[in-house]
C-alpha cells in the first residue's frame, strides 16, 4: 500500500483509532467527561483528515474501496453529525442513572460503519460496513436498559436487520453467480444496451438487494420497524438513526447505480417508483394519526426518503446534486428537531409526547423558536434548506420527466403541512392548557444550546444563501459519474 493510499484511507483509520482510544481509556478508568472529550476529538481529527485528502477523480483503494469527492463529501458530512450526536448524548445521558461511556464506542463504531459504507465499491465492503453499523446500532437502541420500550426497540431492530440482511447477501450472491463480479464497476449489466432486457437471475439478485437497502432507509413497504424503534431507542440515537445511518446507505445507493440509468430497465424502474408514492403518501398520511413526537417524525423521515427516490429517479448530474443537497438540509433540520426532543427530557423518560411541548414558547422561547425553524424546514417552507432542497428534487424529476413522481410529492407535502402545523401551533398555546403530568424542563447546557444555534443558523444559511454550498455539492458529488457510460 502506497502512503497516498494511506492518506486517502486515514479518515477511517482515525475513526477506528479514536473508538480503540475510548476503549482503553474506560478500561484505565471510567470518566464519562473524558470519554466525551475523546469521542469529540476522534470526530474533529476525522473532519480535519477529510478536508486535508487529496480531492479530484476516483482513486482505488485495494479492490474494496473507492476513494473520490464524493465519498469526502459523505464522510465529512456523517462526521458531522455524528459530533452533533455525540454533543447531545452527553446531556441526554449524564441525567440517567448508570455508566455510559460504552456509548461513544458505539457512536464512533457506527459512524466507522457509515464511512465504510459510502467508500464502498465492492459488495464485500458494503455488507462489511452494512454489518458494523447495524451490530453498533443493536446496542445503542437498547442502551436505556432500565426502559423496557428500549429493550423492545433494539430486539425489534436485531430480527428485521437479520431478515433484511439475509436478502441482502443472497442477492448478492445470485448477482456474482450469474455476473462472477463483485466489484461495482465490473458487473456486465451495467454496460449492456438498454435493449436487451436483464437476465433473470441478475434482476432476482437485485430485487433481493434493493429489500435489504429498503429496510435500511425503511421505505415502504419495508418500514414498520422505524415508528417502533424511533419511539424506543433513545433520543440521540434516533438522531443518529435518521440522519446518518439513512445517509450512508443512500449514498451507497447512489453509487451502486450510478452507472446505469434506471429508467431504461422497466422492472427496476418500476419497483423504484412503487416505493417511492408508497413512501411519500403512507408516510404522510401516517403521520396525521400520531400523537407522540418521535413517531411523527418516523413517519416523516418515511416520507422524506420517498422525496429522495424522486431525485435518485432523476439523470446526469442533477440527480447526485439534489440529493446530497436535500441529505444535508435533512440533516440538519432532524438533528435540531431530535437534539431538542434529547435536551428536553428528563431523565425517566423522553419528552416525546406532544402535550409535552404544549406552551412551550411559554417556558423557553429560544428552544420553541429554533424547534418552529426546524419544523418550517421539514415542511419545504421557504427562507429554509428544506425549501431549497424540495426545489432541487422537483426539478430533478421535472428534469426526467418523472411527472407522476413530482405530482404526487407536491401532495405529500401538502398533506405534511398538516401535523408540521399542528406542532408548532400547540408550542404557542397558552402555558396554562397544557397536562399536569407534563414534565419539568432541564436546565439547557452550554454545549447543547451551542449545538441548537450552530445547526439552525446553518439551515437559515442553506435557505436564504445557498449559492456557495450548492456550487460545493456540484463539484464533489458529481465526481461519482467519473469514468462511467454518458447518461
Amino acid at each position: 500500500m502506497t502512503g497516498v493510499e494511506l492518506i486517502l484511507l486515514l479518515p477511517l483509520i482515525v475513526l477506528s483509532g479514536a473508538a480503540v482510544a475510548v476503549m482503553l481509556a474506560i478500561a484505565v478508568r471510567r470518566n464519562y467527561l473524558a470519554a466525551f472529550l475523546l469521542t469529540l476529538l476522534g470526530f474533529v481529527l476525522t473532519i480535519m483528515a477529510v478536508a486535508l485528502s487529496p480531492g479530484g477523480p476516483q482513486r482505488n483503494v485495494t479492490a474494496l474501496f473507492v476513494f473520490d469527492d464524493f465519498a469526502r463529501f459523505f464522510i465529512g458530512l456523517i462526521t458531522g453529525a455524528g459530533l452533533f450526536v455525540a454533543v447531545l448524548a452527553f446531556d441526554y445521558f449524564r441525567q440517567q442513572r448508570g455508566q455510559f461511556e460504552e456509548f461513544f464506542i458505539m457512536l464512533l463504531g457506527a459512524t466507522f460503519g457509515c464511512a465504510v459504507l459510502v467508500a464502498s465499491r465492492h459488495f464485500a465492503s458494503l455488507f462489511l460496513g452494512l454489518e458494523i453499523l447495524s451490530v453498533s446500532l443493536y446496542a445503542m437502541i437498547a442502551y436505556s436498559r432500565d426502559r423496557e420500550i428500549s429493550t423492545e426497540a433494539g430486539l425489534k431492530y436485531l430480527i428485521l436487520a437479520g431478515v433484511s440482511a439475509a436478502f441482502l447477501v443472497f442477492g448478492m450472491a445470485l448477482v456474482y453467480a450469474q455476473t462472477g463480479a463483485l466489484e461495482f464497476s465490473r458487473m456486465p449489466y451495467i454496460t449492456a444496451s438498454p435493449d436487451e432486457p436483464l437476465d433473470i437471475i441478475v434482476l432476482a439478485g437485485f430485487g433481493m438487494i434493493i429489500v435489504g437497502i429498503g429496510f435500511k432507509l425503511a421505505l415502504v413497504p419495508f418500514h414498520l420497524w422505524t415508528p417502533d424503534v424511533y419511539q424506543g431507542a433513545p433520543a440521540p440515537v434516533t438522531a443518529f438513526i435518521a440522519t446518518a445511518s439513512k445517509g450512508a446507505v443512500f449514498a451507497l445507493l447512489l453509487r451502486l447505480f450510478a452507472q446505469t440509468d434506471v429508467a431504461f430497465y422497466p422492472p427496476l424502474y418500476v419497483t423504484f417508483v412503487i416505493l417511492a408514492i408508497a413512501s411519500m403518501l403512507f408516510g404522510s398520511w401516517l403521520a396525521l394519526l400520531q400523537n407522540n413526537m418521535k413517531r411523527i417524525l418516523a413517519y416523516s423521515s418515511i416520507a422524506h426518503l420517498g422525496f429522495l427516490l424522486v431525485a435518485f429517479m432523476g439523470r446526469g448530474h442533477i440527480q447526485s446534486t439534489a440529493a446530497a443537497f436535500y441529505l444535508t438540509a435533512y440533516f440538519v433540520t432532524t438533528l435540531g428537531a431530535f437534539g431538542i426532543v434529547s435536551l428536553l427530557s428528563p431523565g425517566e423518560r423522553d419528552a416525546e409526547w406532544i402535550e409535552d411541548y404544549r406552551g412551550l414558547f411559554w417556558r423557553r422561547p429560544f428552544v420553541a423558536v429554533v424547534f418552529s425553524v426546524m419544523i418550517f424546514s421539514l415542511a419545504g417552507i421557504p427562507l429554509t434548506g428544506g425549501f431549497v432542497g424540495k426545489v432541487l428534487v422537483i426539478l430533478a424529476g421535472e428534469q426526467a420527466a418523472q411527472w407522476a413522481l413530482v405530482v404526487v410529492l407536491v401532495t405529500a407535502s401538502a398533506i405534511s403541512l398538516f401535523y408540521y402545523v399542528r406542532v408548532v401551533g400547540i408550542m404557542y398555546m397558552p402555558a396554562e392548557a397544557g397536562g399536569a403530568d407534563r414534565p419539568a424542563l432541564p436546565g439547557l447546557s452550554l454545549q447543547g444550546g451551542g449545538a441548537l444555534a450552530c445547526l439552525t443558523g446553518l439551515l437559515v444559511l442553506l435557505g436564504v444563501y445557498p449559492g456557495p454550498f450548492l456550487d460545493l455539492v456540484r463539484d464533489m458529488v458529481t465526481t461519482v459519474y467519473a469514468g462511467v457510460l454518458p447518461r
